[in-house]
């Protein structure tokens, strides 16, 4: 067995948000490699899927949900959206993706998921590069930064891998040592 540094963390981070958002680009992206499927075609996460990277000071173990729906069409979406509720209770931090050009009402139906006294909540924009006016980014985040205390709010592209670091970082602060 290896010796765990002093101050190492650990833990379980949740990544939810509403379909095809780009939860599954970003686990995949951080993890190194596919351990998610990924697809233009809402819904191809269907269970919850975990995607683990050890860092030197840290070991983040992902649960990639499905994308939340707010309209309950069959016994699979119900499923589903069960998956992503009960995953919210079982982990160390969440990372709540959105596209960065839109924030819409099934955006508005997750953030309802949350606890709103959650202090373990990371807002992502994703999507940052497909977003032509990024000066129109600045608003828009104050804006939703408004609707919930989040512990931090960080703008990235999981497609072209970009301030994956920053979120790293962020996730790092919420885990238990």
């Amino acid at each position: 067995m290896t010796d765990v540094k002093p101050g190492f963390r650990c833990g379980y981070v949740a990544v939810i948000g509403r379909p095809n958002v780009g939860k599954s680009t970003l686990v995949n992206a951080i993890v190194g490699e596919k351990v998610s499927i990924t697809s233009k075609k809402p819904q191809t996460t269907r269970d919850r899927v975990l995607g683990v990277v050890t860092y030197e000071d840290a070991q983040l173990v992902f649960v990639d949900t499905p994308g939340f729906q707010s309209k309950f069409k069959s016994e699979l979406l119900r499923r589903m959206n069960r998956s992503v509720r009960s995953t919210l209770s079982d982990v160390d931090a969440v990372v709540f993706v959105i596209d960065a050009a839109v924030w819409r009402p099934e955006d508005e139906q997750v953030l309802r998921l949350l606890n709103p006294s959650a202090t373990n909540v990371i807002l992502v924009l994703n999507k940052t590069d497909l977003v032509k006016d990024k000066v129109a980014l600045l608003p828009r985040l104050a804006q939703i930064s408004a609707k919930f205390p989040f512990a931090a709010v960080v703008p990235v592209s999981a497609e072209k891998g970009r301030q994956l670091t920053d979120l790293v970082g962020e996730i790092k602060k919420l885990l238990p040592e």
